[in-house]
Formats: C-alpha cells, sequence, structure tokens
C-alpha cells in the first residue's frame, strides 16, 4: 500500500498552456440564462483554438449568415482575427489558404492568485487562456488581517508583472481563491483560516488599493475551474472535484458550469459532519470530516505516534512527510492513522456519490502524492457504502497537480468575468 510511485496524471493537464488546444468549456452552458449569440460564438473559438465560420455554424447550429455577421463584429472589436487555417497548396500554389478564427490574446489580460498557509501563487494569462508568467511568494504560516494580505498579494502581482513586463494597468481582472466560506457575489469572506477577522471585505479592500477589478471564490472552486477550462472536465457537464490539502473542499459542476449553492457559499465538504462530538475541527467546531483528513489534523496525530511535542515549530507538511515514511517503513501507528484517513475519505466520498450521482469525481490536491488516500482498499470501501443499485460505478481520477493549477484556475474566474462584461450585451444584429 506505501509504495512511492506517482498517482496517473491525464493526458489532458491545467499545467500546460492554452495554446492551439484552446480554454474553456467545450460543451455549451444550457439554462435560462443562455448567453448571446456573440458570447457564444466567442467561447466557442477559443474553446476549440481556432475554429473556421462553417465549424461555429455546425457547432452552434446557427446560419451562416449570422456567423459571419457575428464574427466581423468580434473581429472589429480586436477580439477575434483571422489566421491560416492550413499551409496552401505547396505543389500546385493555386486558391486561397482555408481562413480560421482564433481569439487575440493581447486583447486582455488577467492574474489568478492562490493565497495558502505558506505559498501564495500567481499566474498572469492572456484572454486566449495562455500563460504568460507566474510568480509564487513564500509567506509565514499564521493569520493575517486584511491590510497583510493585500500587502502579499500587492508583492505577488508586482513580482508576476515584472517578470512579463507589464504594469498594473494593462491588467483587466483579477481572480483570488481561498479556502474558507467566501461569498463569491459580494466579495466577502466570512470566515477563512487565513484570516484573523470574519466578514472581511476582502473585494472592496482590493478594489480600493489596487484600482482593478476583483473576483473572489473558494480555493477548491477555483481548482473546479481549472478543470473545467483546462483539464478533464473540459468536455463533461457534470463533474466532482474534492480537494485534501491543508483542508478538505469540494467543487461541483452541473450543466457545466459551477455550482455554489443558494448564498454562493456551499460545497463545503470539509465541514460535513462525520462523528458527533468528534475531533475538534479548524473552524472552532467538532466531528467536521476535515478534522481527519486535512494536513493539520494528520499532524496532530502524528505528533502523538511520532513521540513528537505538539508545540514544536516543524511544519504540517514536514511531519506529514517523516510520518508518511515512517508508515512506509512499516511503523504501526503511523500506518493505521493512514488507514483511519482513508476510511474517512471513503465515508465522504460515498455521501458525494449518494447525494449528486457525479460521472466522475476528480481527487486532488498536493496529498494526492500519498497513495494511501487512492489505494484499492479506500475506493473499495467508498463503493461498498454506495447504493448503486447494480449501476456502473462513479469513475475516480487522480490529479496531484502544484499551486500554479490553483492559480490558473483563478485566471479562469477572472476570464469569465471579463468576457461576461466585454460580451454579454445583446447586440442587434439580426440572426438570419
Amino acid at each position: 500500500m506505501y509504495d512511492e510511485s506517482a498517482p496517473p496524471v491525464p493526458e489532458s493537464s491545467p499545467e500546460s498552456d492554452g495554446g492551439p488546444g484552446g480554454c474553456g468549456p467545450i460543451l455549451a452552458a444550457l439554462g435560462r440564462d443562455a448567453k448571446p449569440l456573440r458570447q457564444q460564438v466567442f467561447e466557442h473559438v477559443r474553446a476549440a483554438g481556432r475554429a473556421a465560420r462553417a465549424d461555429v455554424t455546425r457547432a452552434l447550429g446557427i446560419s451562416a449568415g449570422s456567423v459571419t455577421a457575428l464574427t466581423s463584429d468580434l473581429i472589429g472589436a480586436g477580439m477575434l482575427r483571422e489566421v491560416e487555417s492550413a499551409p496552401r497548396d505547396a505543389t500546385s500554389g493555386r486558391g486561397r489558404p482555408p481562413v480560421a478564427l482564433e481569439v487575440v490574446p493581447e486583447c486582455h489580460l488577467v492574474i489568478g492568485i492562490k493565497l495558502s498557509d505558506e505559498v501564495h501563487s500567481a499566474v498572469l494569462t492572456d484572454f486566449a487562456g495562455n500563460m504568460v508568467a507566474d510568480a509564487s511568494l513564500p509567506t509565514p504560516p499564521v493569520r493575517k488581517t486584511l491590510d497583510q494580505v493585500l500587502d502579499e498579494m500587492g508583492e505577488l502581482m508586482q513580482a508576476v508583472l515584472s517578470s512579463a513586463n507589464r504594469q498594473m494597468t494593462d491588467v483587466s481582472a483579477v481572480g483570488i481563491g481561498l479556502s474558507g466560506l467566501v461569498d463569491h457575489t459580494t466579495g466577502t469572506i466570512p470566515w477563512s483560516p487565513l484570516l484573523t477577522d470574519r466578514d472581511v471585505a476582502l473585494k472592496a479592500g482590493f478594489e480600493a488599493r489596487f484600482g482593478v477589478p476583483v473576483h473572489v471564490d473558494n480555493d477548491a472552486n477555483v481548482l473546479t475551474l481549472a478543470e473545467l477550462w483546462f483539464g478533464a472536465g473540459r468536455a463533461m457537464s457534470d463533474f466532482v472535484v474534492v480537494t485534501i490539502e491543508h483542508g478538505v473542499g469540494m467543487g461541483l459542476v452541473l450543466g457545466n458550469r459551477i455550482f455554489r449553492g443558494t448564498r454562493g457559499m456551499g460545497m463545503e465538504l470539509g465541514h460535513t459532519k462525520v462523528q458527533l462530538d468528534g475531533a475538534l475541527c479548524r473552524c472552532g467546531q467538532r466531528g467536521c470530516l476535515e478534522a481527519y483528513l486535512a494536513d493539520y489534523a494528520l499532524a496532530r496525530e502524528a505528533s502523538t505516534a511520532l513521540g513528537r511535542n505538539p508545540r514544536n515549530l516543524q511544519s504540517p507538511h514536514a511531519m506529514l512527510e517523516t510520518l508518511y515514511g515512517q508508515a512506509k517503513a512499516g511503523n504501526t501507528a503511523a500506518r493505521t492513522i493512514f488507514r483511519r484517513a482513508g476510511r474517512y475519505l471513503s465515508v465522504g466520498l460515498s455521501n458525494v456519490i449518494q447525494l449528486f450521482d457525479p460521472e466522475l469525481i476528480i481527487l486532488s490536491g498536493e496529498r494526492m502524492r500519498y497513495e494511501y488516500l487512492y489505494a484499492d482498499e479506500v475506493l473499495t470501501e467508498m463503493q461498498s457504502l454506495t447504493l448503486t443499485e447494480g449501476r456502473p460505478p462513479c469513475r475516480i481520477e487522480i490529479h496531484a497537480w502544484g499551486d500554479l493549477v490553483w492559480a490558473r484556475g483563478a485566471t479562469a474566474l477572472a476570464l469569465t468575468a471579463v468576457t461576461d462584461a466585454a460580451l454579454g450585451e445583446t447586440r442587434a444584429i439580426a440572426a438570419q
């Protein structure tokens, strides 16, 4: 069970550039709030990376005349441009090269930021979804005030912009992901383990200091956006992402869109209760799933198993590495801690399956390097706890991405907002 093999990496990786393969959901979002045709055309081209007008016509089911008018408007606005889709026939030298459309990358730039306990990460991305630059900033693992967090983000953004020879005035929007309860609509943080205060007006504070629109979300949601825009979820209408790192999070995609709940603060899998009067969670309550799975929870038990002083200065990450080494070496207490965590994970995943019946669950986060979380016995117990009635079991994938993927998901948050602002209004172009 405790081998050193890395988890499998899928073919579609959020860590690769958007490039010719495009970025964004491949499937069109459905529902009463369907987007204007002009936006649908633009997003189809961006998702494809490069598309001929005939491809857009077929994909959206609209007339060639409408596509011609809409794409001309987008070209005039500087958002799309024509490119050769294939080389000219070299033998005959005759005929016009086929023409395709692609997004003008430099039309907009956005920054995505992942705030974390020990290292903040940032990615600068163009309007086509390509990564332009990235940066990281080590930070003390203590709770901070809003002003302290804004100071750190200012330093981080300056680093990523300097590496690309850009200025803050070049940035159209910023996306931020952080752990805790996040009101995406208002940009306030009712509670986060990173912040000293509750009900922090992060959006208002950021925009007042930096003068750039910002969009804030739970970090599990931005990682889910990374899968939806750049990874395995691009061609899926419904899937779940479960993250296990400093906390336990969950993102849910329904109808090709992030589902956040009525008040934008749903999907807090880590704070669902699995034990009445159980272990103390960092949220202040007892019995949360996170209190049995997250870094700090396992490190708390590791200090006992390894005979360490729980007040020592060793970080949870270092403590877990030591515990993992002990488990592989045969330490019974260390193995028991990991086996117990795996069982709690199986309970949490079975509840997710029972509630949402997803086609796919993606297990992601730094802890996915520890195979105890995706061992056969964990997944087998998950299935045994689920009422499947003979149906095919839910598919599980393991994605052990690095910190930059979380930041890249935050760029998708910003790109969505910029695209909606630029193209969300209805233009008076008659459908033909």
